[in-house]
């Protein structure tokens, strides 16, 4: 947790101190849930390795995807207010998560100014993330997908992992989903980055070969 989650910062009693309110979970398998929308919310969670998806389902029964969470990330932050969970949460692959009480989290938070500014600057991502998002599904599909590579490639930077090489643990097809997108024309826009040399793909893994290419791709201006 304190490797993956927490400010370096930290003093070793401050360290222990949060440990002490941390719980390991059970791995959760592939398809697993760890939450859905709507139920009370009485935990935050960090996610220790795997991969999850957060989802809403619309008034059709149609599945939106609104984010992936990587390693090091928190899930259910978003919750604090409502106090219940305003999305699904489910596992692209098996994945570890710790869970912390939010009352336990909220006071030693009040103690630890370092994990205060950790948690506000958690929400603020989240924040950000939405943002992203949002600037995902609007302009043209190679700008989209672009945002999203360099999205991946910066979230992989601030782990202290490589930003050039790395996995996708989501499906094309839920890469098209968030993005708002076909399919078929995600997949399409993959091998056209490969063959322009922007980025070499084998399987999951994306390394990106011509970071400005990409960069000029994500400041495309809509047509008039």
């Amino acid at each position: 947790m304190s490797r993956l989650c927490l400010p370096a910062s930290l003093s070793a009693d401050e360290v222990d101190k949060l440990e002490r309110i941390v719980r390991r979970n059970r791995p959760l398998k592939k398809g697993e849930y760890l939450f859905k929308a709507d139920e009370p919310m009485e935990h935050v969670f960090a996610l220790r390795s795997g991969a999850i998806k957060s989802f809403l389902i619309d008034t059709e029964g149609n599945e939106r995807i609104t984010g992936f969470v990587l390693p090091g990330e928190m899930l259910g932050l978003d919750a604090i207010g409502a106090r219940h969970y305003r999305s699904y949460a489910l596992a692209l692959e098996v994945s570890l998560v710790c869970s912390i009480r939010l009352d336990q989290l909220v006071d030693l938070s009040g103690q630890i100014p370092g994990l205060r500014y950790q948690l506000l600057h958690m929400l603020s991502m989240g924040i950000q993330g939405k943002d992203e998002h949002l600037r995902c599904c609007h302009g043209r599909a190679e700008q989209r997908l672009s945002i999203f590579l360099l999205g991946m490639s910066a979230r992989y930077h601030e782990r202290g992992l490589r930003a050039d090489v790395f996995n996708l643990p989501m499906s094309r097809g839920d890469i098209a989903n968030y993005l708002d997108l076909t399919l078929e024309t995600v997949s399409r826009l993959f091998s056209r980055f490969t063959q322009a040399g922007f980025v070499k793909c084998v399987g999951r893994e994306v390394r990106l070969v011509d970071l400005q290419s990409l960069l000029n791709l994500s400041r495309l201006e809509e047509p008039t």
